[in-house]
């Protein structure tokens, strides 16, 4: 499909389209957990010498160290 669009322009076929209606179910979810205000300092300068954003890198590090755990 995405062939067939790069070669296609859809002002083309504009007219032979459709209304459609349809409805994405999207659930997030976010837990917090407290912190120290000390540690979370420490996070966040360790996130940014490393490009991430903190979030993605606390996110990482339990899921590694919940790896560890499974496989001990």
């Amino acid at each position: 499909m995405g062939e067939h669009w790069d070669q296609k322009d859809l002002d083309e076929v504009w007219h032979q389209t459709e209304l459609a209606e349809f409805t994405v179910g999207l659930q997030s979810e976010a837990n917090y957990y407290p912190i120290d205000s000390t540690l979370s300092d420490r996070i966040r300068d360790f996130a940014r010498r490393h490009g991430v954003s903190p979030q993605t890198l606390l996110n990482l590090w339990v899921q590694e160290k919940l790896e560890e755990e499974n496989r001990s």
